[in-house]
């Protein structure tokens, strides 16, 4: 299992878009791996097709992505078809990768161990995550195969996630881009006039520790 800041494992894959070397995918963007439990399946299908919609946002925000479940290239491309139909989609633009071996599900901890196939087989869960162009996993979410993904919210992550790399800000609660953002713990006071020049506002809280600064969201 990799860890927040950890380099994400290269591997070499089978896809719908041919051989994959994930590095070399990923390139010098950012990319979003997420799996799902298996082709064919309803709550599958409505999430690749979300995915395949928003394309053009994360490619606004120099994003890729692919899709991974426990089916061989063959099944994948015939589910495709399904939710091309089902989207209402000309093409398909991301790549599916086939785990057929459980090999990175198992390596990744992405199996869900109360969903299995008519084989017997476990399954994927859902899993996303997300990759930096220096190749280290900044974000990771898990959920059971039953609940399908707020492709919304992973856009919301993605730009908070873009901003903090380069600001020294975080982003609040329910953060949206161009909301308030706060300042971070390890700026010093004599440091937020020129970190900062929109200003810095404090909050004050009871205990007197000056730890609630907020800031414009940096552009």
């Amino acid at each position: 299992m990799v860890n927040l800041g950890e380099i994400f494992p290269n591997f070499t894959v089978d896809t719908t878009h041919g051989s994959m070397v994930f590095h070399e995918y990923v390139g010098d963007s950012w990319c979003i791996l997420f799996s799902h439990p298996a082709d064919y399946t309803p709550v599958c299908t409505t999430e690749l097709s979300q995915a395949c919609k928003l394309v053009p946002e994360f490619t606004k925000r120099n994003v890729k992505l692919c899709a991974l479940s426990c089916d061989d290239v063959e099944s994948h491309n015939g589910w495709i078809r399904d939710i091309k139909s089902y989207a209402k989609l000309s093409e398909f633009p991301y790549p599916i990768i086939s785990d057929k071996t459980r090999t990175l599900a198992t390596k990744l901890k992405m199996i869900d161990p109360d969903e299995k196939d008519v084989a017997g087989m476990p399954l994927t869960a859902r899993a996303v995550f997300v990759v930096g162009p220096d190749k280290k996993l900044k974000l990771s979410i898990l959920y059971p195969a039953t609940t399908g993904r707020n492709f919304d919210e992973i856009l919301r992550v993605v730009d908070s996630l873009q901003l903090t790399a380069q600001h020294k800000v975080a982003t609040p609660v329910n953060w949206k881009p161009g909301d308030k953002c706060m300042v971070v713990p390890s700026v010093r006071e004599d440091e937020e006039a020129k970190l900062f020049p929109s200003g810095v506002e404090k909050i004050s809280v009871p205990s007197e520790k000056c730890y609630l600064r907020m800031t414009a969201c940096p552009k």
